[in-house]
């Protein structure tokens, strides 16, 4: 199971990458295997804002449907247009073109709350 060292995690297996004021987030490789094919991507809009560890969009696959929690708070500044019509892509490649949205970070204070690498990998395993 990929897990990259550089990124954060939830234990509701969203991953987080920081750059800055700009947090990347999507669903883990682990999440993605456990869903299966992945057919269909609701995310918030541009200008929501979320609340760490509130569910703020839902995954649809042929197995089940999901929650996807967002893992800080803050203002969606952006969102994966691609999702909308290449779902697959979640699946194909989770940490790369497969992530959801960008959070511009409301408290930074709550990254702490997240898991390591090492952490994570302990969780899944």
């Amino acid at each position: 199971m990929n897990v990259p060292e550089e990124l954060k995690y939830t234990k509701e297996h969203e991953w987080v990458k920081i750059d800055g004021e700009v947090a990347t987030v999507g669903i883990t490789d682990y999440a993605q295997s456990e869903l299966g094919d992945i057919v269909f991507v609701e995310l918030p809009q541009a200008g929501d804002l979320t609340k760490q560890f509130e569910t703020c969009a839902n995954i649809e696959a042929v197995k089940a449907v999901s929650d996807f929690y967002a893992p800080l708070s803050g203002e969606v500044t952006e969102v994966n247009t691609e999702l909308e019509n290449t779902p697959q892509l979640v699946n194909q490649e989770p940490y790369d073109k497969g992530w959801f949205i960008k959070i511009t970070l409301g408290d930074k204070g709550e990254i702490d709350k997240l898991l390591s690498a090492d952490e994570y990998k302990k969780l899944i395993s």
